[in-house]
């Protein structure tokens, strides 16, 4: 189920439980109603959001170390890599990102894991998408495409904050492509 559609469904309930309710609200206004319905509903989807995080984070999902990459690439000698940014799909808990100085980190599973490494300086394009409602909840989808045989195309979808998370993977990238010393021409 998408974002929007959780929204509307939430949106639809809390319509439900007001009719239900009993309680006269024909002298307020539909379009103060209206408001009032959309904020609780956005309220109770980052709360859920929120206890998820702390129930994946209670429940000890354990940080996964970040080793060298399969094809033998690490940090810069001296240069220890570093979590730059760790986050989730928002109302997600079998799916994790973790951003560091040398790769973005994709964790699938709750009982069984699957880790997929994409390097930094394999990164060609970083695209980010919002719908409306996404727009609300600040949140939206990451589009990472690369020179990565197995997966050129990469969606981190419904994070937080799109737009900073955005920038600074794009700035961890091209300080991972100048330390590699990889650089990509265009072509015209």
């Amino acid at each position: 189920m998408s974002i929007e559609q959780t929204r509307a469904a939430v949106v639809g309930k809390i319509w439900q439980s007001i009719a239900q309710s009993g309680v006269d609200i024909s002298a307020i206004p539909q379009e103060r109603l209206n408001v009032l319905v959309n904020n609780i509903a956005d309220g109770m989807l980052e709360t859920v959001n929120d206890l998820l995080g702390e129930a994946q984070q209670a429940a000890g999902t354990p940080a996964t170390p970040i080793a060298p990459a399969a094809d033998g690439t690490a940090a810069a000698p001296g240069v220890e890599e570093q979590t730059l940014w760790e986050g989730r799909p928002f109302l997600a808990l079998n799916e994790s990102y973790i951003l560091t100085s040398e790769r973005v980190r994709i964790v699938r599973g709750m009982f069984s894991r699957d880790i997929e490494d994409i390097e930094l300086f394999r990164l060609r394009d970083i695209d980010v998408s919002q719908a409306m409602g996404e727009r609300m909840l600040n949140i939206g989808d990451l589009t990472l495409r690369s020179t990565d045989e197995s997966d050129p195309l990469i969606v981190l979808r419904n994070i937080k904050s799109p737009q900073e998370v955005h920038e600074l993977m794009r700035r961890a990238m091209l300080d991972a492509r100048q330390r590699h010393r990889v650089g990509f021409r265009e072509q015209i």
